[in-house]
Order: C-alpha cells, then sequence, then structure tokens
C-alpha cells in the first residue's frame, strides 16, 4: 500500500503576510476603538473568488470588508490615493487597483479581472465616495454588476445603517453570495447592464432596509446576532 505523499505548504505570499498583519492590527487597535459586529452571513469566504459590494460612509468601511477572509482583498480606490503621502504607500502596499472616477476605467477593469480569475477577491463600494447624506445611498456607478456577469464571479454584499463611530458598536449585515447568472453568456446591451446595474442596488437596499428595522427591535437583533453565531460556528 502507497504512502500518501504530503503536498509541501505554499508559502504565504508578501501580500498575505500584510494582510495577516493587517488582521492583528484590526483585533489589537481599531476593534477596541470602532467596535463593530458581523451579522447575516459571518462565516470565512475562503472557497474562491468574490466581488464584495457594500454602501460606503467611512474610509474604515475596508475593515468589515476585509475581515470577510482571510484571504487578501484587493480594494478598487480612486486614483487620486495613490499618487502621494501614506496613502500612495498604503494603497500600493495593499495592492489595491486605482480607479478614474471621471470615466469608464479599462485598466482597472481589466486588473480587476486579472485578480477575478485567479481565485482572488476584489472590493467596489458602487457609490463611488463617501456617503455623507441622509439618503440611504447614494447613486450606484456602474461596473460592479457587469465585472461580476463577465468574470461569472458571485457577489458577497455588505450592508450598514449608521457609520463606525468610535466607542459606538455599528453592525455590519453580511448576505448570502448571489449571482447575476440569467446575464451569463450574453452580449449584454446598455439597457440589460443598466437593468443588472439596477438588481445590485435592489438587493443591497433590501437588506440595508431589513437591517434597519431589525435595529429597532431588541429582540429581533438578538435573534439575528443569536443565528449569525450559530451558522458561524457551523461553518
Amino acid at each position: 500500500m502507497s504512502k500518501k505523499v504530503k503536498e509541501p505548504k505554499k508559502k504565504p505570499t508578501k501580500l498575505q503576510k500584510w494582510f495577516n498583519f493587517m488582521h492583528r492590527i484590526h483585533h489589537v487597535v481599531i476593534r477596541p476603538f470602532f467596535p463593530f459586529r458581523k451579522v447575516g452571513h459571518t462565516e470565512l469566504f475562503d472557497d474562491r473568488a468574490y466581488i464584495i459590494v457594500g454602501n460606503h460612509r467611512s474610509v474604515l468601511d475596508v475593515v468589515p470588508a476585509a475581515v470577510s477572509m482571510s484571504k487578501p482583498v484587493h480594494f478598487m480606490a480612486k486614483i487620486e490615493l495613490f499618487q502621494k503621502g501614506m496613502s500612495k504607500w498604503f494603497t500600493k502596499k495593499c495592492e489595491c487597483i486605482p480607479v478614474n472616477r471621471d470615466g469608464n476605467d479599462v485598466k482597472a477593469v481589466m486588473l480587476a479581472m486579472k485578480y477575478l480569475k485567479n481565485g482572488e477577491t476584489v472590493c467596489i463600494f458602487p457609490e463611488g465616495t463617501r456617503n455623507k447624506t441622509e439618503d440611504v445611498f447614494l447613486p450606484f456607478k456602474s461596473g460592479a454588476a457587469a465585472l461580476s456577469i463577465k468574470t461569472r464571479t458571485p457577489i458577497l454584499p455588505i450592508v450598514h445603517v449608521k457609520k463606525l463611530k468610535p466607542f459606538r458598536m455599528t453592525y455590519f449585515y453580511y448576505g448570502e453570495p448571489f449571482e447575476l447568472s440569467e446575464y451569463y453568456g450574453k452580449k449584454l446591451t446598455e439597457k440589460e447592464i443598466a437593468e443588472a446595474d439596477e438588481k445590485l442596488r435592489a438587493h443591497l437596499f433590501a437588506m440595508h432596509e431589513e437591517l434597519a428595522e431589525t435595529l429597532k427591535d431588541k429582540k429581533k437583533l438578538k435573534a439575528m446576532r443569536k443565528k449569525s453565531k450559530n451558522a458561524s460556528h457551523s461553518g
């Protein structure tokens, strides 16, 4: 009987080591001062590539997205952050994707597709900038839905109602990954792309409404937290 040969463990990349370090920083430095809880699908999404999509109210929204998995996440970020100072160093260290928000950025889309086809994860905030208004969402910029369809990658939706603030608990609702598979294999028209964008927005809006209603009812919130905890342990 032949012995099974153990496959050598893959050495973590520089990016993986950096994200492992950032995860430790998150637990020790960020979370104690900006506390948040994950509810919904709280398991780690390490099984394949995903496109994380969420609403955007704070620069720290990248943290709940990053801890949705133990693998690195490539964030799409405005190109201005890559130009100087600490933000230039940090975005390059995290291998973020520079995006020109003035129009269609072909380079950003191609780089995102490369990461996804390589089994890596990309995070997009479709509002394009932080929402400082009382509106639920800012108008969505097109791109996330089309990227999901072209690469056949599931979308992992994450929403929150209130922005992260010091010493105030904030809840982030992690939805079940979903696909826009009804558009796969099609040469999409502008109408179909707009339709897919609206389906994505409606999905996130429904999650936002569900979370907002749950936060008003302590019993519902307790039940959601319990369900999330059980799901996380079973996963």
